[in-house]
C-alpha cells in the first residue's frame, strides 16, 4: 500500500522530484546501516521473536505517517517502517533457508515470493480504492491494523521459528560477510541478481505512480497497474522449480530474468498508452517473479546454517543500498530530462552491468 500512498501524498505536498527520492528513499536509511547487525539478532533470539518485534515497529512507524501531517511524519515514518520491513523480511528468509535444500528448497521460497507477491497485489488495490474515496484522511491508519495483524499471526509460530543460535561477531560482524562476499561465486552472484533486480523495482514501484500521477491517470488505475506487476509475479513463482530446469539451470534463468527486466524497464515511459504500459509492467512482473527467489535460494545454498541469517542480511543490506541510491539517481536523471529518459538510462545500466558480469555466470 505504501507504493502507492507515499509518491502520491509527496506529490500532494508539493515535492520536487529531488525531495520525492529523498522521501523514498528514507526508508531504506537504516536497513542499510543495521542489515548485518541484524542477522546477528535473528541468530540470536530466533525468527519469531524478531517477527514480532518488527511488526511492531511498523505498526508505530505508520501511526507517524497518519498523526503527523507533511514531511516530517512522513520522512520518520518512512524510518521506522523500514527498519521494520528488515527486521521482518530477515526473520522470515532465514526461517525458510532452514526448511530444505534442492528443488524442495525453490519451491518453498517460490511459494514465500508468492505470498509476497499477493500482498503486493491487494496493497496497491486497496490504496488505490481508499485514494480514491478518502484521500489520505484514513489509508495510513488502515496500513497500521494491517501491521498489527501480522504481529498476531507471528506470535503464534512454533518450530524452527523459535530456534536460537549461538553466533559471534566474529562469524555474523561486517568483516565475515565482507570475506564471504570476496570468496565465495555464489553468494556474489546472490548479490549481484539482489542489485539489479531490486534497482528495477526501486525504480519501478518508486516511480511508476508519479508518471501516471502526471499523466493524470485515476488513483485507481495506478493500483492496479502497480499489482499487475505483483499478480504476474505471484502468478509464476509456484512453477519456479519447474520454469528453472526449462531454462536449463538456474543460472539460464537469472540471465532470462535480468533481460526482462531490462528491457520492460528501459521502455516504461516511452508512452503514456496503457495497454503497452500494461504489457511492459508484464514483462517486469516476470523478470522480478523469478529473481528474487533465485537470488535467496542461489545464497541459501551457497553458505553454512550458521551462516544464512548473515549472508541473507548482507544479501538484504545490498539489497536496501540500491533502494536508497535508484530513487535519487532516476530523480537526478528526470530532473534534467523527463521520465522517458529516466526510465530508458536504468534499463541501460541494468542490461550493461549484466553483459560486463559474464564471467561471474560462467564461474557459478
Amino acid at each position: 500500500m505504501l507504493i502507492v500512498a507515499v509518491p502520491v501524498y509527496g506529490l500532494q505536498l508539493g515535492a520536487t522530484p529531488l525531495m520525492l527520492g529523498t522521501v523514498l528513499s528514507a526508508q531504506y536509511v537504516l536497513p542499510l546501516l543495521l542489515a548485518i547487525p541484524m542477522g546477528g539478532v535473528v541468530s540470536r533470539y530466533g525468527g519469531r521473536a524478531t517477527l514480532i518485534a518488527g511488526a511492531g515497529l511498523m505498526v508505530a512507524g505508520l501511526l507517524f505517517m497518519h498523526l503527523w501531517y507533511g514531511y516530517g511524519g512522513l520522512l520518520v515514518g518512512q524510518l521506522l517502517v523500514g527498519l521494520a520491513h528488515l527486521q521482518m523480511v530477515l526473520a522470515a528468509q532465514t526461517i525458510i533457508s532452514n526448511l530444505g535444500t534442492g528443488p524442495r528448497l525453490e519451491k518453498y521460497f517460490g511459494w514465500y515470493a508468492t505470498w509476497l507477491s499477493g500482498g503486493q497485489v491487494l496493497g496497491p488495490l486497496m490504496a488505490g480504492a481508499l485514494l480514491d474515496r478518502t484521500e489520505f484522511e484514513y489509508i495510513f491508519l488502515v496500513m497500521a491494523v494491517v501491521a498489527l495483524a501480522s504481529l498476531l499471526v507471528a506470535w503464534r509460530l512454533t518450530g524452527s521459528a523459535r530456534e536460537r543460535m549461538a553466533v559471534t561477531r566474529q562469524q555474523a560482524g561486517f568483516l565475515a560477510q565482507w570475506r564471504l562476499l570476496q570468496t565465495n561465486t555464489g553468494v556474489q552472484l546472490s548479490v549481484l541478481v539482489t542489485v539489479l533486480g531490486m534497482f528495477a523495482l526501486g525504480v519501478y514501484g518508486s516511480y511508476l505512480p508519479a508518471f501516471l500521477e502526471s499523466l493524470e491517470v485515476s488513483p485507481v488505475l495506478i493500483g492496479a497497474l502497480v499489482s499487475l506487476r505483483a499478480g504476474v509475479s505471484m502468478v509464476i513463482r509456484p512453477f519456479m522449480a519447474r520454469m528453472i530446469a526449462m531454462a536449463g539451470g538456474r543460472v539460464e534463468a537469472v540471465k532470462l530474468s535480468l533481460a526482462a527486466l531490462a528491457i520492460g524497464i528501459a521502455l516504461l515511459g516511452m508512452s503514456g498508452q496503457i495497454v503497452f504500459l500494461g504489457l511492459l509492467t508484464v514483462l517486469v512482473g516476470i523478470g522480478s517473479g523469478l529473481t528474487q527467489p533465485l537470488s535467496m535460494v542461489i545464497l541459501a545454498e551457497a553458505v553454512d546454517r550458521q551462516k544464512r541469517a548473515g549472508a541473507l542480511a548482507m544479501r538484504l543490506m545490498a539489497n536496501r543500498a540500491i533502494h536508497f541510491l535508484a530513487p535519487l539517481l532516476f530523480a537526478f536523471v528526470l530532473q534534467f530530462g523527463g521520465f522517458g529518459l529516466a526510465f530508458g538510462v536504468s534499463g541501460v545500466l541494468i542490461a550493461i552491468t549484466l553483459v560486463v558480469a559474464r564471467r561471474l555466470f560462467r564461474n557459478t
